[in-house]
């Protein structure tokens, strides 16, 4: 969005360099990576990268600081989610935007959507220093959110997986990690604060404590870093050694109640100009004739899974009454494609990246998709190039 930046980046990149960025994150985490990432990152002012972290808060205040949405969050939990030991709040949050043409002719965000789940945070800041590095980038363009220097992002993060505890006592848990797409950001957070991946399966329980295998050990663990989506545990019925009803002597780090209670259930409630249209399906007394502007999303399907574009009336009669309170209708974000690339013009989908730092919320980094299919997957970006994950690098305006 920069234009001195971007055209210059442009006549000057290289397949040797990209693949020189590449190389640098296989090495970095000791694996082939499992989806694209972009030819280039984004360059983005700091008004823009300040103003959406102000509006993410300002969206997620409009949850927490409203009785009535809270109450009815916490009702959306499943039963067997809710847990004694949860968060009084999440740890993590993450609001997504797109940018699309106002009616002024202006850029605009438009959220997308919100949840309180962990992502990339040890990848996501590999991935930004491998472009710095990659392409020889100058030191004046930032990675960090709200003016955070590399070792307040470094405590930071740290505080909240660790909470004083020795890294050996808290785990990374997830569902066969090594196969998980995330993998290179396990490797990633193990590196930089010692918090090591485990497979749920690996968890042992004894009374009310919880055990891992490290280094040949029997090892106590004091808390759980979640990265569990619980929409994969269902979907795959996977048995836990514990309920996360149980009284267990566990902290948590992300406990999945939270993935839950603010998500895109959370989006019909908020009143803000950059949210869109958005109704729960068991709500609207009459669908609108225009289903083009639409899109009919589950509410905790993950990556977006299940979305139908410009749902048809027999798509929707093929939901049960019974479970259609699990379901919104929204209206369809138009992306303005603003990233100028040799391949075309590309849009940008901005997340903004939250940490609970001493009960207030910090924006710590973004982390870009890029695409030009009709949704930011790699699904619906197959065969393209200069698509795909990248990071935000910040400019001073």
């Amino acid at each position: 969005m920069i234009q001195p930046l971007r055209q210059q980046f442009n006549e000057s990149w290289s397949e040797r360099r990209y693949r020189d960025l590449i190389a640098r994150l296989e090495t970095r985490t000791g694996a082939t990576l499992g989806f694209p990432i972009s030819e280039t990152p984004c360059f983005f002012p700091r008004s823009l990268m300040d103003e959406l972290s102000a509006t993410g808060l300002e969206l997620v205040s409009q949850i927490l600081d409203h009785p009535a949405a809270r109450a009815a969050a916490l009702a959306a939990v499943p039963a067997r989610f809710h847990g004694p030991n949860a968060e009084a709040l999440p740890t993590f949050l993450q609001v997504d935007f797109g940018l699309v043409r106002g009616s002024s002719g202006a850029i605009e965000p438009k959220l997308v959507e919100l949840q309180a789940f962990a992502s990339l945070y040890g990848f996501q800041l590999a991935v930004a220093e491998g472009y710095r590095d990659a392409f020889s980038l100058g030191p004046s363009l930032g990675l960090f959110l709200g003016g955070l220097q590399p070792g307040e992002y470094h405590d930071i993060v740290g505080q909240a997986l660790l909470n004083g505890h020795d890294p050996k006592h808290v785990v990374l848990m997830e569902i066969e990690p090594r196969r998980q797409k995330t993998w290179p950001d396990f490797v990633v957070t193990e590196q930089m604060w010692g918090v090591r991946a485990v497979d749920t399966s690996e968890i042992e329980r004894d009374g009310r404590r919880l055990f891992y295998q490290r280094d040949g050990r029997r090892t106590p663990i004091a808390r759980i870093y979640n990265r569990v989506i619980p929409d994969e545990l269902e979907r795959k019925n996977v048995p836990l050694p514990f309920d996360y009803r149980d009284d267990l002597e566990v902290e948590w780090a992300g406990h999945p109640s939270w993935y839950f209670q603010i998500s895109k259930f959370s989006i019909p409630w908020l009143k803000h100009r950059s949210v869109p249209e958005t109704t729960f399906l068991h709500q609207l007394d009459q669908l609108p004739a225009d289903r083009e502007r639409y899109l009919l999303k589950p509410l905790f399907s993950f990556a977006g899974g299940g979305i139908i574009f410009a749902p048809t009336d027999a798509q929707i009669a093929e939901i049960p009454a019974d479970q259609r309170s699990n379901y919104i209708l929204q209206e369809r974000i138009q992306f303005e494609p603003v990233i100028e690339t040799p391949e075309g013009p590309t849009q940008a989908e901005i997340r903004i990246m939250y940490v609970r730092s001493r009960d207030r919320f910090q924006p710590v980094l973004p982390l870009i998709r890029m695409g030009r299919g009709k949704m930011m997957g790699v699904d619906h970006n197959k065969g393209l190039r200069w698509v795909g994950a990248s990071a935000g690098l910040i400019a001073t305006d």
